[in-house]
């Protein structure tokens, strides 16, 4: 599975730079609202040592990473729920992100215009909340009277089923006018089956990028201690990010130099893995790898997936006709340095369809069609 990262906020707080900086391509930037019009779409690979590592023991022909597609997607101002600005197109394209990547400015700069004439991250959420949550208003109303009507008209199952609906859009409806997002209104995992095909936008997983300035990166910025607060509140995540620096990044292409430099400025990594692993955590992915002379590769997987849809990743074939997986740990074939010595150590083992894939297993499918 590839996950789909939606890049959102309030026009001209940098979303476009940092998705330059993530996918290491030159996009449209202006100092105005709305100058990306038409979304920038980039498919960057996953960073992993552990494949890296892999790749030297197993010496493939080719090493494949698993990919994350980032998508920058057009402004969204006050009124967006109602097609001003571009927001139409920017509702679309939302409704078909795996998580969102909210972008909030969290720098001072007086060259650099805000639409709302200045900086307030908390503002700048609450409005791109509240329009999300006008949006999934405007689809709620329309399911209601969908449903209405087939409580009265259809069969008394399809009636049953109806009034099910009817009585969860009843509970988040009142959370939704107050600007609440679904994905912080509690709901038991019936609930969320119920409204699932709804695609309501303020349900999709989101974390918050703060896109600061060289200072902000050295720590101390009362914008990003904000930013902290809010999202331990909603139970998610932070990454800060210079966007401009690691925009500026993309001109060096030596990595050695590149980290060199990252280095010199007291930052650990690079955004694009800050962000990832973020992500990943958020949604709880897991991978897993497979290796041999012809390639190694990182596969993503849920956490709690069985081996049996983890094969599926590989094909679905591997699904249907699962009979076992020979697994080991990529820490121990970088502790005993080959498979034949972690069967000496009695450390590969023979699973079945019960067993529970881990992060950073190695994995070999026997299955018969």
């Amino acid at each position: 599975m590839a996950l789909n990262c939606g890049i959102v906020g309030l026009p001209n707080v940098g979303k476009t730079t940092i998705f330059s900086a993530l996918t290491s391509t030159l996009a449209e930037t202006a100092n105005y609202s709305f100058s990306t019009i038409v979304p920038n779409i980039g498919i960057v690979n996953v960073p992993d040592e552990r494949l890296t590592r892999l790749s030297e023991i197993f010496k493939p022909k080719r090493s494949i990473s698993a990919t994350v597609e980032f998508v920058d997607i057009a402004g969204l101002v006050s009124g967006s729920s109602r097609g001003e600005g571009l927001g139409n197109q920017f509702l679309s394209r939302i409704r078909e992100m795996g998580i969102i990547a909210h972008v909030v400015r969290c720098f001072d700069n007086p060259d650099i215009v805000h639409v709302s004439n200045r900086i307030d991250p908390e503002s700048d959420i609450e409005t791109i909340n509240i329009e999300l949550a006008l949006a999934d208003l405007s689809t709620l109303a329309k399911r209601r009277e969908r449903l209405e009507h087939a409580s009265r008209v259809k069969a008394k199952a399809e009636q049953k089923a109806a009034e099910i609906e009817l009585a969860v859009l009843d509970k988040i409806g009142p959370e939704l006018e107050t600007g609440k997002p679904l994905r912080l209104i509690e709901l038991n995992s019936e609930e969320k089956a119920v409204i699932y095909d709804c695609h309501f936008v303020t349900a999709k997983p989101m974390l918050y990028v703060c896109n600061v300035d060289e200072e902000g990166m050295k720590g101390g910025s009362k914008y990003v201690e904000i930013m902290r607060k809010l999202a331990a509140s909603e139970d998610t995540s932070v990454v800060v990010i210079c966007g401009k620096l690691e925009a500026e990044l993309i001109a060096i292409e030596d990595p050695e130099e590149k980290l060199a430099f990252l280095e010199e400025l007291g930052i650990k990594e690079l955004g694009l893995s800050s962000l990832i692993h973020a992500a990943y955590e958020l949604l709880g992915l897991r991978t897993f790898f497979s290796t041999g002379e012809d390639e190694c590769r990182a596969w993503t997987i849920r956490t709690g997936d069985t081996a049996p849809k983890a094969a599926r990743a590989i094909h679905t074939d591997f699904e249907k006709g699962f009979i076992k997986a020979e697994v080991y740990t990529f820490d121990d074939i970088v502790k005993y340095g080959s498979e034949a010595k972690i069967k000496e150590a009695g450390k590969y083992r023979i699973e079945g369809k019960e067993y529970l894939v881990q992060d950073g297993d190695v994995m070999y499918f026997k299955f018969n069609l």
